[in-house]
């Protein structure tokens, strides 16, 4: 399988994850990539909008 890395983002969709995300409403796969994205851990608390 063929690696792919991110190079570029929209905006608005980052937002529109990162939103579902607080509200737990990303699809597990989505929810991973956001994850390590991100690089934040699974379990932390903090809210990624403030």
């Amino acid at each position: 399988m063929i690696r792919r890395s991110v190079s570029w983002i929209n905006t608005p969709v980052i937002m529109e994850a990162m939103h579902r995300y607080e509200e737990n409403r990303l699809p597990r796969s989505m929810r991973l990539w956001l994850e390590k994205l991100l690089e934040i851990k699974p379990n932390e608390n903090s809210s990624l909008l403030n």
